[in-house]
């Protein structure tokens, strides 16, 4: 009886935490969106002395001929791509890296969880990217977006897919089913949880990605939601009432998708960890 009380203070002790981790960053890029210039370059958490909240959004999304939608519409692509991509093959991967045992299965895995630890190589993927003439291409953005998270998604699936029993796939092989039709029909519709736990996860990481669009995909043409964050930055002035509203605005959609998908993210990821 007497550690129920302690409980519920840890519990209640663990939500402020969280809310002020988290919580003060954003109200203080909302706040500050509202402010006029003079009042946001001041940095403070306070309210603004001059609300200039409409004018701060419109000309957000108006600038450099309303570059902040071509962006949205460019991450989108890239976002959505990359995530059918990382539930395709890594989905199929994780099947085989989990029913099959071997040394090459060893390496595999050795290699994946290398891809974990081992930053991209920067130079060297320009320099392939440009060898095959797809630099500064959409396309290339997707390839880079899905290899990067690749190691990450596949070992989510390895790890749910031992929850699956084996008995299922002995029972399909003896009806005459064939792999292929194995993992279509039978396997990968009991990847519902993890599979919405891959798409949130990859989702938020790939749509907020700054430094690889920066690098892989210059050119105002080619701009991603998180470059426009450039247009109200500059070498001797800033305009952080528009950086902020940018901010704001960019913030939104990855905010919805966590807040309503977050169950089956935490449903997806601790589901494979009841069997080794």
């Amino acid at each position: 009886m007497t550690k129920k009380p302690v409980r519920i203070a840890a519990e209640i002790a663990s939500v402020l935490v969280v809310l002020i981790i988290f919580g003060i960053p954003f109200y203080y890029v909302l706040i500050n969106s509202f402010k006029d210039r003079a009042g946001a370059a001041q940095m403070s958490l306070g309210f603004p002395e001059a609300y200039a909240a409409l004018e701060n959004y419109r000309t957000s999304v108006e600038t450099s001929n309303y570059m902040i939608i071509r962006g949205f519409g460019n991450s989108a692509v890239i976002t959505a791509s990359a995530i059918a991509i990382l539930v395709v093959l890594c989905s199929m991967g994780g099947f085989v890296l989990q029913r099959r045992s071997g040394k090459l299965t060893t390496f595999a895995n050795f290699l994946f969880l290398v891809g974990l630890m081992i930053p991209p190589a920067i130079v060297p993927t320009i320099w392939v990217l440009d060898w095959l003439g797809i630099y500064r291409s959409l396309f290339a953005m997707v390839l880079v977006e899905a290899a990067i998270n690749i190691p990450f998604t596949l070992m989510l699936y390895r790890a749910f897919m031992a929850s699956i029993p084996r008995e299922l796939d002995e029972a399909a092989k003896i009806d005459g089913c064939g792999q292929l039709r194995l993992f279509g029909q039978i396997v990968f519709p009991l990847l519902k949880p993890v599979t919405a736990s891959v798409v949130v996860l990859n989702a938020v990481n790939v749509f907020n990605d700054f430094v690889n669009p920066l690098y892989f995909l210059p050119g105002a043409r080619n701009v991603t939601v998180q470059l426009t964050m450039y247009n109200f930055i500059g070498r001797y002035a800033s305009s952080w009432n528009l950086l902020f509203a940018n901010v704001a605005l960019i913030s939104v959609p990855p905010l919805i998708l966590f807040i309503f998908f977050s169950k089956r993210i935490v449903s997806g990821m601790v589901a494979g960890s009841v069997k080794g």
